[in-house]
């Protein structure tokens, strides 16, 4: 009995494990090589740090922490360079700027040259709210019951007395 309740479990969790996507069972790969990674673990940290908020400028929607490309080896390696030649994390970022422009940041920063990019979606929904408003309240004004005149009051008076 005990075997054959083993045996079901074990089919059960063969199953189970077979019909699952691989993602579950997949960890997240980094793309750093160990032949990259620096020996001081607080400049290691600190790259890493840095190269999560990096784009790809090849995949384009990942860090170059994640990606395999080339030019992301080669932008995390730069990265570690300027670490340990002593920059600091603000120099690093303002450096790959300079070489690539704001696109390389994963999240761009707040300055006027991109102002529009931050303010469009405020701005569409301010829009949206203000079209909102003025569509409901011009509707309810044109809804709201109006008092007869004297003259419209008489004629109902008479159509109603006409058919009883």
């Amino acid at each position: 009995m005990l075997v054959r309740t083993l045996a079901i479990l074990l089919a059960a969790l063969l199953l189970i494990v077979a019909s699952a996507p691989a993602s579950v069972f997949v960890t997240p790969a980094f793309a750093v090589n160990p032949d990259e990674m620096l020996s001081d673990p607080g400049l290691e940290t600190r790259a890493r740090k840095l190269s999560a908020g990096l784009r790809c400028l090849v995949c384009q929607n990942e860090s170059i922490d994640d990606s395999n490309a080339d030019l992301a080896k080669d932008l995390r390696l730069l990265v570690r360079e300027r670490l340990k030649a002593g920059d600091t994390d603000e120099e690093v970022i303002d450096y790959l700027v300079s070489r690539y422009g704001e696109f390389v940041l994963l999240r761009p920063r707040f300055d006027w040259a991109n102002l529009a990019l931050w303010a469009t979606p405020m701005v569409v929904l301010l829009f949206g709210g203000v079209l909102a408003f003025v569509t409901v309240s011009g509707r309810r004004k044109r809804q709201a019951p109006q008092d007869l005149s004297a003259a419209e009051e008489a004629a109902i008076a008479k159509i109603t007395a006409d058919r009883r």
